[in-house]
């Protein structure tokens, strides 16, 4: 898709003299010799990888009783050392897909291994420290490897240790263990920026969201939903306007940063309009709904696809909901159609005569 946008614009820079035929191939060969970051045989490898390793931790265990303690421990630590001692030698030899797959062995086989060692041996533990101990040695696996595919396996991890303290927990907050979720989303982000496995850092920033929404559902305190949404917008504003205070980390990390914090304030908005359902405080956040979209769509909506269309979706669910809880008066409704309207109109003038004014001002730095 890039690649087909990235040729009709160096055609179209050709055919208005701005670059030469030359050099437009040029632009394109350098493109298209980049290592490709999609990988169809890599991921049949890793799906390989997964299957082998359920297949072999399967068969182990259905006939675990008749295997000898000391051939059980063997066949462990032998599959968990073959593998990653493999995928050093398959990465000396730059087959990275193959070292993936035998990296997401050893890390799942890992994680059998403990189980079944413990179940043989009576040892004493529960479910989350063993969950705690797999993300653990999955992660110093992913620094030893420098792995993108290990930080992946270790995000996912994440998720599963955060599922099984709320299943065993029955949602509620006990103890420390409630912040090892966002600690262990730390550690993906910090896995991510060493691996370079970009896409991963999604599963760190979807944690810390669904962490923030489950601690609002242990108080329903309509002033964890306000704070949900200033601080929202404040770090929206803050990794957009320029020069950003932390621009080098923020623009490493691509439009991930902009799409969460919004994220964040959409849902301290949606848990705001759970609590208010009439009254004045509810033209009052339906207005400022509305004025979070505009200004998420002002900051971001150029570069950001994926804030503009969120904030597009809010802004036409927000009119709908309003229309749908004043339809019993339809001179209201038309009042909010066209407060609302003059708004956009007002913000779309401000916006147009800004971007102008940063284009003129870059012309001239330009010349």
């Amino acid at each position: 898709m890039y690649r087909g946008r990235l040729q009709r614009d160096l055609s179209l820079w050709v055919d208005k003299g701005l670059l030469g035929k030359d050099t437009a191939e040029i632009l394109l060969k350098e493109f298209d010799d980049r290592p490709a970051s999609f990988s169809l045989g890599s991921v049949l490898m890793i799906l390989a990888a997964i299957l082998l390793a359920a297949a072999v931790l399967l068969v182990v265990a259905s006939n675990w009783e008749a295997i000898p303690r000391l051939v059980r421990v063997g066949v462990v630590l032998a599959v968990i050392w073959v593998t990653h001692l493999a995928a050093a030698a398959a990465l000396k030899r730059d087959s990275v897909g193959v070292a993936s797959g035998l990296l997401v062995i050893g890390a799942l086989s890992f994680g059998g291994a403990i189980s079944l060692v413990g179940q043989m041996y009576h040892l004493s533990g529960d479910e989350q420290s063993v969950m705690y101990l797999w993300f653990g040695v999955t992660v110093v696996s992913a620094i030893l490897f420098r792995s993108g595919v290990l930080t992946a396996v270790a995000g996912f991890l994440a998720w599963a240790s955060f599922g099984v303290y709320l299943s065993a927990f029955d949602m509620r907050w006990l103890g420390a263990d409630p912040w090892v979720a966002p600690f262990m989303a730390v550690v993906i982000i910090a896995l991510v920026r060493y691996t370079g496995a970009d896409r991963a850092r999604h599963l760190a920033y979807l944690l810390l969201v669904g962490w923030l929404a489950w601690l609002y559902t242990l108080h329903s305190d309509p002033r964890l939903a306000l704070a949900y949404a200033v601080v929202g917008m404040a770090l929206l504003i803050l990794v957009s306007l320029p020069p950003a205070p932390l621009v080098a980390i923020v623009k490493s990390a691509g439009a991930a940063p902009a799409f969460y914090a919004f994220l964040i304030a959409v849902i301290g908005l949606f848990f705001l309009h759970v609590e208010i359902d009439g009254g004045s405080w509810l033209v009052v956040l339906g207005v400022a709904t509305l004025a979070a979209a505009i200004l998420a769509i002002a900051l971001q909506g150029r570069d950001n696809g994926a804030v503009r269309y969120m904030a597009y979706l809010i802004f036409a669910g927000e009119m709908l909901y309003l229309a749908s809880v004043t339809v019993g008066s339809i001179i209201g409704t038309s009042g909010l159609f066209l407060t609302s309207g003059v708004l956009v109109a007002l913000v779309a003038w401000v916006v147009i005569r800004l971007e102008r004014r940063f284009a003129s001002v870059g012309g001239e730095a330009s010349q």
